[in-house]
């Protein structure tokens, strides 16, 4: 008789569930998330005690999903050479390969910010994960540009310039969720110009990319 081999690690890890996954095509199947985490795991064949060595609960799931979305972004510019990028490519970069991920989960995307109404009633609880990585990234960048200004008078403060990042990320979302333009061109767009205007405001002349900006939006916040 044959001898048994015992599981590597490796192999019990393939055989975990990816809990983030197995949760987001509950949602997309069942229009809501589980009962509980109870029933959650039951029907995933998995012990709770598994859950609750990488969550803590539903919300920390939920706002996990988010900004694991950010950290496979990183993960892609990185081997891109996202440390031979200057701080405009890389946000330019950031932006895109984000809501390309969106984009390959629009559908669970839409569910969840239209059933909990984050995008109107402003309850960013689910965000809270993402926007501390998303600031973290930011301040990065305006490290990397305020090394290369001569003077410290010319210089930028980096919590600035962070949350201004965060809330360029909520308008591409809102205008990502609105829009309907083949291959979502139009956000494309968007990102470019937000990007365009936001490190323009760092330069001499910011005025002409902030009018550009501004025509931008009023027409397209039309459609």
């Amino acid at each position: 008789m044959a001898s048994t081999k015992t599981p590597t690690k490796k192999q019990k890890a393939a055989e975990k569930v990816d809990i983030l996954a197995a949760y987001m095509n509950h949602v997309l199947e069942t229009g809501h998330e589980p009962k509980s985490i109870f029933k959650f795991c039951k029907e995933q064949n998995i012990k709770e005690s598994e859950f609750y060595e990488q969550f803590s609960s539903f919300e920390h799931l939920k706002s996990r999903v988010w900004s694991t979305f950010h950290d496979h972004t990183i993960a892609l510019m990185d081997k891109q050479g996202r440390e031979e990028m200057g701080p405009k490519e890389q946000l330019l970069t950031y932006f895109f390969t984000y809501f390309e991920m969106l984009t390959a989960n629009r559908s669970y995307c839409l569910l969840v910010l239209d059933r909990e109404q984050i995008m109107k009633s402003g309850s960013l609880t689910a965000f809270k994960e993402l926007r501390n990585r998303i600031r973290e990234f930011a301040q990065e960048l305006i490290q990397i540009g305020n090394i290369q200004k001569s003077s410290k008078f010319i210089q930028h403060p980096e919590s600035i310039f962070s949350e201004g990042v965060w809330f360029q990320f909520l308008f591409l979302l809102r205008y990502w969720v609105k829009d309907t333009s083949a291959g979502f061109e139009k956000t494309d767009v968007a990102i470019e110009k937000s990007v365009q205007t936001a490190f323009d405001l760092f330069e001499t002349a910011p005025l002409e990319s902030l009018i550009d900006f501004g025509k931008f939006l009023w027409k397209e916040t039309k459609m």
